[in-house]
């Protein structure tokens, strides 16, 4: 996604900006969900390493479904986060802040 896209992904927190952006943007054109399931799926797993890199979260795994778990016991999905993100519900920034301030205390 990076190279085609041109878009510099670097890990920080300050990147889920530049990903809202582009999964607000496909939606806006419209494509079957099951067109672009496997991108939101790594766009959800890039900012689910995002969490890991700012909080020490681990990845889980269960059913099928990755989910990450915070040093204070939280569980979070950002791949669903991502999902969400494309129907206009969600925003992967905005799940990055909710963990790294529920895991700073």
């Amino acid at each position: 996604m990076r190279e085609g896209a041109r878009v510099r992904l670097d890990y920080s927190a300050q990147s889920l900006w530049r990903v809202d952006r582009m999964i607000e943007e496909i939606s806006r054109e419209g494509p079957p969900y099951a067109a672009v399931e496997n991108v939101l799926r790594g766009f959800g797993a890039y900012a689910g390493e995002v969490i890991v890199r700012q909080t020490g979260a681990e990845w889980w795994a269960t059913g099928g479904e990755h989910w990450l778990r915070t040093p204070d016991g939280r569980m979070w999905d950002p791949i669903d986060e991502a999902r969400r993100c494309y129907a206009g519900h969600g925003s992967l920034r905005l799940l990055c802040r909710d963990a790294t301030a529920a895991a700073s205390g």
